[in-house]
């Protein structure tokens, strides 16, 4: 984005905030409607459906991952709360307040361009978190949903194009919350086999 829009760019970063948190703080909270988006650029986050460290953990969040994006999706408050972990000195988040896109078919201040590599970026990740599903258990009824939604076949960067891609990820997250439902607390063992990937 700051090589091909270097405005669009300064735009984004106007619209951020790098937050860092000490373990245990809390980065995002179960039941709150917020318009932030985030991307973890160092440390590590714990995710829990309920009460965080007293209940099951759900998953990790690991540096290069963005979360807060299902809520947003959906428009529906977040489903988990997520805490920096308690095996890291320190975790920090960069923010996205997602507002300063606007509507979908607006091109001020955001432009047409930078929207389609945004959805473009958030289709993929969604997909990716579907095919890691997916590879875990193959034989789901859930497990080749994902393949189902179609692609985007038109003319690339058009507006057609921006709505196919909002609407996959729309799609795309609401199955990710079903997954999420179906398999929210991780087993002991993959629990084990993260902590020791990480240490």
């Amino acid at each position: 984005m700051r090589q091909q829009d270097p405005q669009q760019f300064d735009l984004l970063l106007q619209a951020s905030r790098i937050v860092s948190y000490l373990p245990g703080e809390v980065v995002v909270q179960k039941g709150e409607q917020s318009n932030w988006q985030y991307f973890l650029l160092k440390g590590k986050l714990a995710v829990y459906v309920e009460q965080p460290l007293v209940s099951d953990l759900v998953n990790y969040v690991t540096p290069g991952e963005v979360f807060g994006d299902l809520a947003q999706l959906v428009g529906q408050p977040r489903t988990a709360t997520v805490v920096a972990d308690q095996s890291v000195k320190e975790s920090t988040v960069l923010a996205l307040d997602i507002n300063v896109f606007g509507p979908l078919n607006a091109t001020n201040p955001i432009s047409l361009a930078t929207k389609l590599i945004y959805y473009r970026n958030m289709a993929h990740n969604l997909r990716w978190k579907l095919e890691v599903y997916r590879s875990q258990h193959l034989q789901h009824p859930l497990a080749n949903k994902h393949r189902q939604i179609k692609l985007y076949h038109g003319i690339k960067d058009t507006y057609e194009e921006l709505q196919s891609l909002f609407e996959q990820s729309k799609a795309l997250a609401i199955l990710l919350l079903e997954w999420n439902n179906e398999f929210g607390v991780l087993s002991a063992d993959v629990l084990q086999d993260q902590t020791s990937v990480q240490t």
